[in-house]
């Protein structure tokens, strides 16, 4: 078999970032001749409509984002495969199909993986929230069966929070499920205001989702929360951020403590400036910039101006500084929503049809991308 010549550039997963640069890669051209982007689907499922879908506000259809097309509007291969491991000496990375793939840059937006077995214990009714394909498939399929009563969501985070609404406001086959959102020591929404988690709690007690703030552990086949078992339980959604994967730090990458990949200011690996990486796999080391989408999204155009500049021989120089604060539209699963920006919070219908504008103009501005000729 004859040798394949190295992508002068390899996007390494289909995450929110790696979105952006081939975004600009349609926008402005491609910088290199060859480039090609590395990632086991077609479609990225765009994590904050999962929520609403659950719900019933969205189709499964709603969040999907065509990669494959996007690739091929920028002019790169799509290599529909996973990497496994990665030997950045050789700039190479290993597949699990295709066998070797060589490089001369490459940029690593993978994501995190799933830990809920690692934190809590092995139970086969367990539903990671990392890979986001498959929790929702996982959740489609248990929503069909006569099992779909009771549900345990643990992580009191606004996606865990999210999910509980979703879950309790999901059309099963039967009655709406009864929701128990196991919240942790770390208590209710940390590091919001306590204006937002005065509403997220109301809302919570109205909506008859009960909140422990204990920390949940499997023993013994069983589900507790502290002292307290919390069976019988049909599904544990494990909403507790994700981990990092195996292979960066296997391959010889600088990693933090966390096994994240350590990445400088323009997001390039502090062992291997050639090599970048963004959104849940990445660490940055000079600030701290929280791993979620909000930032994911926010990185991408000046990941995308680095590829470039490294690229064309230039030396990257556009850094992700993160605002003082976020907005958070945290949907609560019956028509309303709950917006957050720092302290101010504030509930009601319009935070709903805030939410699902914003979410459907990201989606279509790549829709519009992939389609464009």
């Amino acid at each position: 078999m004859t040798a394949r010549a190295p992508f002068e550039i390899l996007l390494i997963g289909g995450g929110h970032a790696h979105l952006a640069v081939l975004a600009d890669w349609i926008r402005n051209g491609l910088p290199v001749t060859r480039a090609a982007v590395l990632t086991p689907s077609r479609f990225l499922r765009y994590s904050g409509t999962v929520p609403g879908w659950i719900a019933g506000e969205y189709s499964p259809e709603d969040g999907l984002v065509d990669v494959q097309a996007l690739a091929k509007r920028a002019g790169a291969e799509f290599i529909a495969d996973r990497c496994i491991a990665i030997d950045p000496a050789v700039r190479s990375v290993m597949t699990l199909s295709s066998g070797l793939i060589a490089f001369k840059t490459c940029s690593i937006d993978t994501g995190g993986v799933g830990r809920a077995a690692r934190v809590l214990g092995d139970d086969p009714r367990i539903a990671d929230v990392r890979p986001i394909d498959a929790f929702a498939e996982r959740v489609r399929e248990w929503s069909h069966t006569a099992r779909a009563r009771r549900v345990a969501v643990i992580g009191g985070g606004a996606g865990g929070t999210e999910l509980a609404f979703g879950l309790r406001n999901m059309r099963t086959e039967g009655t709406k499920p009864e929701v128990t959102l196991i919240a942790g020591t770390d208590g209710l929404l940390p590091g919001f205001g306590a204006r937002a988690r005065s509403l997220v709690q109301s809302e919570l007690s109205a909506q008859g989702i009960e909140v422990t703030a204990e920390n949940a552990r499997i023993e013994n086949a069983q589900l507790l929360a502290g002292p307290r078992k919390l069976e019988p339980t049909d599904l544990i959604v494990a909403a507790i951020g994700s981990g990092a994967p195996d292979w960066p730090a296997a391959g010889g990458l600088a990693t933090d403590a966390q096994g994240f990949i350590a990445v400088d200011a323009q997001q390039r690996v502090l062992s291997h400036p050639y090599i970048f990486a963004a959104g849940d796999v990445a660490s940055r080391q000079d600030s701290h910039v929280p791993r979620s989408g909000v930032h994911a999204v926010h990185t991408g155009p000046l990941l995308a101006a680095n590829i470039r500049a490294a690229a064309l021989g230039l030396e990257p120089s556009r850094t992700y500084h993160p605002r003082p604060a976020s907005l958070y539209l945290i949907s609560i699963g019956n028509g309303l929503a709950i917006a957050v920006y720092g302290s101010l919070a504030a509930k009601g219908r319009w935070a709903a049809k805030f939410k699902r504008w914003i979410d459907k103009r990201w989606l279509a501005s790549y829709a519009h991308l992939a389609e464009t000729e």
